[in-house]
């Protein structure tokens, strides 16, 4: 097939669209995809981008056509509103000029914002192909749910934008089932929607790591959790500190923070007024390709959301990544994640927000044994295979499209 994907996020930047188009093209179909400069999370232009960058280019056999954006900077309200709607405006009038070839199916991938499927629209009804909507952030729930937008007006606009959207989809693909009913009620077609979970790179899978690599240097001795992802108003980041804060005195248990995001100032800053400097260690954004290795070196490893009704309909994509890598999990969360930890034996699951319910559960983590850390991530590892294992979701997805 020939596939034009539609993503305002791509390589270098990290997120599941690229392992999909990677792994598109090695099945034999033709892949294109139209997307902005490179910017997030940091807010600035990847090294060795520009402008200038903007037009065709190829990464490993994908044709990526480049269009300009505002880049989202500090990541104020404002800002990311020029970042989405410069994005929409650049694909929507170079879009139609870059992408002329003749192609069999689009394919919308919308981590957020929902306004990356109006060029998705577009190309849709001009060259009058099937369009699938791949939706890994509900809109308008999201919005108001970070707090990012309040005006109930402008919530409501958004709701209509997202209904038109996705009334012209022909296939809307959920990442979870809790998904379904919201987007049933915005406006998505029941006949049209389709759960389709995400997986992990098939570079996320156990490994072993030497004691004299950087990952290894870089770890501090004793119990580690490790924390992986975007630093951002989701996270509940403030759960984590006052966990870390009570729990301080215990000085061989790390808590170490990989990524980036809207909030590292913060979360620096309260490591600061708290004095965690000796067991909260924030290392920063590293490749994707290095993670497995910082995976393989946690004692635990863990995720976090805010306590929210949309949040608790979501599954964080890292959990597959964790469960891939056979660790065992901590997820401080609500809903369908907390679920499959629980159902897989993978690790310990508890309420959003609850501090201490996430001190109880690293305390109980730090008192089992190796072998039983190991036991969890073991049967987190087979949960992974039997519900999200990239090639079977793959072969699924190829169906649907043909």
């Amino acid at each position: 097939m020939r596939i034009l994907i539609v993503s305002q996020y791509f390589w270098p930047e990290s997120f599941r669209v690229n392992d999909l188009a990677l792994a598109l093209v090695s099945r034999g179909h033709d892949v294109s995809v139209l997307t902005g400069l490179p910017n997030y999370p940091s807010g600035k232009l990847f090294e060795g981008y520009s402008w200038a960058s903007c037009g065709t280019s190829d990464y490993e056999g994908v044709a990526v056509f480049r269009v300009p954006l505002f880049v989202r900077r500090q990541g104020k309200s404002w800002q990311l509103a020029l970042n989405f709607l410069s994005f929409v405006l650049s694909a929507c009038l170079l879009g139609p000029f870059f992408c002329r070839q003749r192609y069999d199916i689009i394919f919308v991938y919308e981590p957020s914002p929902f306004t990356v499927g109006i060029p998705g629209v577009l190309l849709r009804w001009l060259k009058n192909i099937p369009m699938v909507f791949w939706v890994q952030d509900l809109w308008p729930e999201s919005l108001s749910a970070t707090g990012a937008v309040r005006s109930p007006l402008l919530i409501g606009w958004v709701g209509k934008m997202v209904s038109f959207i996705y009334k012209r989809c022909d296939r809307v693909l959920i990442q979870s089932r809790g998904f379904a009913e919201p987007a049933i009620a915005v406006g998505a077609c029941p006949d049209r929607l389709r759960y389709f979970p995400n997986w992990a790179e098939t570079i996320f899978q156990p490994v072993e790591v030497e004691n004299d690599t950087l990952e290894s240097r870089e770890m501090p001795p004793g119990f580690r959790i490790v924390f992986a992802g975007n630093l951002g108003a989701a996270q509940s980041l403030e759960t984590v500190v006052e966990a870390a804060n009570r729990l301080k005195d215990k000085i061989d248990i790390h808590w170490v923070i990989l990524g980036d995001g809207r909030r590292e100032t913060w979360l620096r800053g309260e490591i600061t007024k708290y004095t965690l400097e000796n067991t909260v260690h924030v290392l920063g954004r590293r490749p994707l390709e290095s993670m497995p290795r910082y995976f393989a070196l946690a004692d635990v490893l863990l995720v976090t959301l805010r306590r929210d009704p949309i949040f608790s309909l979501t599954i964080p994509s890292k959990v597959q990544s964790y469960m891939a890598c056979s660790r065992p999990l901590i997820a401080c969360l609500d809903g369908e994640a907390a679920e499959a930890v629980r159902i897989s034996g993978g690790g310990l699951a508890g309420p959003a927000e609850d501090v201490d319910g996430l001190v109880a559960m690293v305390l109980k983590m730090y008192g089992l044994s190796a072998a039983e850390r190991e036991e969890m991530g073991r049967k987190g590892r087979a949960y992974f295979e039997a519900n999200f294992e990239r090639e079977k979701l793959l072969d699924q997805l190829e169906d649907m499209m043909e």
